[in-house]
């Protein structure tokens, strides 16, 4: 198959292009970029003078967590806004590999039972994801917990010296089978009080492997600070390429987040060294990781156990901090669907509450703590600073979905325009150059996956490419979105949901 893409503006090319060129795409990879008025093809794009850039790279979603890559295969969250290739396995947990077959370090959040697995190691599970025919381009990291929880279970101890060496042969086979790095989810219940020198050890095989570190830090607020020379410190001992996972400014923290980005910015130019961020003001957390610290204990069920002891709900309920009746909305609550959608404020007068606090411990136990919430807990004004950060990487940090499970849900803008919104700010608010915008989230973090082939214009590599309009004021638009040279997305509809390749790591 070919496909021309005529008159269109490049960004983020290999090399110096005419200001205003044509593309041909034969088969999955580009061509030739030039000029081909009489030169046929399957399918013309006429680009009218928009910008083309290659598709662009989210290194930090949630299509495997909540389990959205079956039941929504196409991606087309991802598609519509010009995302070509996504990353998995982040936090902690990852769909394989799984030891005894078992998901239990993704059941915060979707149900598990939904998925028959039919894999146990990494190379059995990108082999059921190719029969899938996804969308767009997917590649793994591995999950600590998840690889955790299979050798120990619910216990929080360190691992003995027999567990950890099975733990070691399980990272080295998985990265071998082609994951592409390892992630942990340090600020989660299995994970928060796992040793630095275990951390060191696996990062010492990842770094064998020239895979990416990604990490949840292990605590935020008062530990922000330590959290941070933690993982700066496994960075330079270790060598590890590195990213920290969602990294933003939190009401309460913005003095030790303006440090760490000064002190990110001050790191050699030798460090492979990154944190991701996305231009919102709002996170999407499992409801229990509102309780506090000491309550979030072993599992859902322990947890719960203590919501129905009338004293330890008392002492919960005066340590969960002061929050605004706006300030949380409910995005996913299986089987209690009647509260999704609302927020604190509005389920207060749902239950006679004038305290927001006392309505957020009766979501809690009416939802047994498997609700899914939007929390606008962020800095706006920290948020564009970090997004101009020579260090930050922009992902969404969400899942696509298509809608088509009987539970009701709430769509987060993360996961509709987190890129488009980061072009705006750059066209419009002079965040930064266009071109300069366009490589943090096409070439720069392909360099850092190993994503060979993909994230620059060049002639061999993969057809991955989106036309997009930006600036005068106006919101981004996508006009058109191929993958591995077949168009996906035409005039903002959704024309191929099966282009996109299972990746596998090479070193």
């Amino acid at each position: 198959m070919t496909v021309i893409i005529k008159n269109v503006r490049p960004l983020a090319a290999a090399r110096q292009l005419p200001q205003q060129v044509d593309v041909l795409i034969s088969g999955d990879k580009i061509s030739a970029f030039g000029s081909f008025p009489s030169k046929g093809a399957d399918e013309t794009i006429d680009g009218q003078g928009a910008y083309l850039s290659p598709g662009f790279v989210d290194v930090n979603t949630d299509s495997d967590h909540y389990l959205t890559l079956f039941d929504d295969p196409a991606q087309e969250d991802f598609l519509m806004q010009g995302v070509t290739t996504i990353i998995g396995g982040q936090c902690g947990s990852s769909l394989a590999p799984l030891i005894y077959g078992g998901l239990e370090s993704v059941r915060k959040w979707a149900d598990i039972s939904k998925v028959n697995v039919g894999w146990h190691s990494l190379a059995e599970f990108v082999s059921v994801l190719e029969k899938k025919r996804i969308g767009v381009n997917f590649g793994t990291l591995v999950g600590h917990s998840t690889i955790r929880r299979a050798l120990v279970g619910e216990s929080q101890r360190a691992l003995t010296k027999n567990e950890l060496s099975i733990f070691l042969e399980v990272l080295k086979k998985s990265l071998h089978e082609g994951g592409f790095g390892f992630s942990t989810g340090l600020g989660y219940i299995h994970s928060r009080n796992t040793p630095y020198q275990e951390i060191k050890s696996f990062l010492k095989i990842v770094k064998n492997y020239d895979g990416v570190y990604a990490t949840h830090l292990r605590k935020s607020g008062d530990g922000l600070a330590e959290s941070i020379e933690e993982t700066l410190k496994v960075h330079n001992e270790t060598g590890v390429k590195t990213v920290i996972s969602h990294f933003l400014p939190h009401f309460g923290e913005e003095e030790e987040y303006e440090k760490a980005l000064e002190e990110f910015a001050k790191l050699p130019g030798t460090s492979d060294f990154n944190f991701d961020v996305y231009p919102f003001n709002h996170t999407i957390v499992p409801l229990y990781t509102l309780l506090p610290e000491w309550a979030q204990r072993d599992n859902l069920e322990t947890m719960n156990k203590l919501l129905q002891d009338e004293w330890q709900r008392s002492k919960i309920l005066k340590e969960i901090p002061k929050l605004e009746p706006d300030s949380i909305v409910v995005s996913k609550a299986p089987k209690n669907e009647a509260v999704v959608g609302h927020s604190l404020g509005e389920l207060s007068s749902i239950y006679g509450m004038k305290n927001p606090k006392d309505a957020l411990m009766r979501l809690m136990m009416t939802t047994n703590l498997k609700a899914v919430v939007f929390y606008k807990n962020i800095n706006e004004r920290l948020i564009k600073t970090a997004l101009s950060h020579p260090r930050s990487l922009i992902a969404s940090n969400a899942a696509s979905s298509a809608d088509k499970s009987d539970e009701k849900s709430l769509k987060s803008e993360r996961a509709l325009s987190t890129f488009k919104k980061f072009i705006s700010l750059a066209a419009n608010e002079n965040l930064m150059p266009l071109e300069k915008a366009v490589r943090k989230i096409t070439s720069i973090p392909a360099e850092k996956f190993n994503l060979r082939g993909r994230g620059e214009l060049k002639e061999g590599n993969f057809a991955d490419l989106v036309v997009f309009g930006a600036g005068e004021g106006k919101d981004t638009e996508i006009k058109a979105v191929v993958a591995n040279g077949k168009v996906a997305v035409k005039d903002g509809i959704l024309k191929n949901g099966e282009a996109g390749k299972i990746l596998r790591h090479e070193i």
